[in-house]
């Protein structure tokens, strides 16, 4: 690190400590979106760019949501598995069509997700504080406040930031206002959900299912909740697609590139 003058980042943390080990560091690219691996103020005051490969995992995440909707709502894994122990039990699930999605956040991968449900037959509301005004995809598509997506969705996926502070966004006063039988689906970022909540609202039958794809610690330690046969868990695959890959790499040296370019 001491003779860096560019660093491409992954998922790793990179520290204070690792950042004041590089005198020479001037730009960071991450090959994603995501920069809470960072430690965004030492490189502010160290005088070192931080960019992101912004947007270029969205589709992959996109469907990623889509499968863990489809799979969650029709009992998927559980019927796999039962089906492998030789068992013959089923769960009765719910269509898609004239469901309402309720989006949290709705910038690239959110209006993807938007897409692709509005295939379905679905309507999706999107709550973003910062409201795109050139997305309306058709009739069946509107923005609401977020006490309109919790309150009228059937199923609510995170597609935002993390919270400030790591607070949770879906905790038990946020699923005090869902839909008794809402599924949830995170595939955003772990710290937005309060676990001990989730899975209370699990075993009370007011959330019918969740599917995540992201930890507040990676691999997570929290096991109770992912074992309950009503969740999905999945590694943190939501970009962990050749094209997604592709595009972010492509993406962080350009931008790379670029930014060593303009500081000669």
């Amino acid at each position: 690190m001491p003779d860096c003058v560019g660093f491409l980042a992954g998922v790793e943390p990179v520290t204070a400590k690792v950042l004041e080990s590089a005198r020479s560091l001037r730009v960071i690219s991450r090959n994603g979106s995501g920069l809470d691996n960072i430690d965004l103020d030492a490189a502010r005051k160290l005088n070192i760019k931080v960019c992101r490969a912004e947007g270029a995992n969205a589709r992959g995440v996109a469907e990623l949501t889509m499968a863990l909707i489809l799979s969650v709502t029709r009992a998927i894994p559980y019927s796999d598995a039962r089906l492998k122990q030789g068992g013959w039990k089923r769960k009765q699930g719910i269509e898609l069509r004239g469901r309402t999605l309720g989006l949290i956040g709705c910038g690239s991968i959110g209006r993807e997700v938007a897409c692709l449900a509005l295939g379905f037959g679905m309507r999706v509301l999107a709550y973003d504080p910062v409201r795109t005004d050139f997305f309306g995809p058709s009739l069946p598509f509107h923005y609401g406040s977020l006490d309109d997506v919790l309150s009228q969705s059937d199923i609510v996926s995170l597609h935002c930031p993390p919270l400030p502070g790591g607070e949770a966004l879906v905790c038990a006063h946020t699923i005090g206002k869902m839909k008794k039988g809402v599924y949830i689906i995170n595939t955003a970022r772990g710290t937005l959900l309060q676990e001990d909540d989730v899975l209370e609202a699990i075993k009370r039958g007011h959330v019918a299912g969740l599917a995540v794809d992201v930890f507040r610690i990676e691999p997570p330690d929290e096991i109770e909740l992912l074992r309950h046969e009503n969740v999905i868990a999945t590694p943190h695959i939501g970009g962990f697609t050749n094209e997604s890959v592709d595009r972010a790499m492509e993406s962080a040296v350009d931008n790379l590139l670029a930014n060593l370019d303009n500081g000669k």
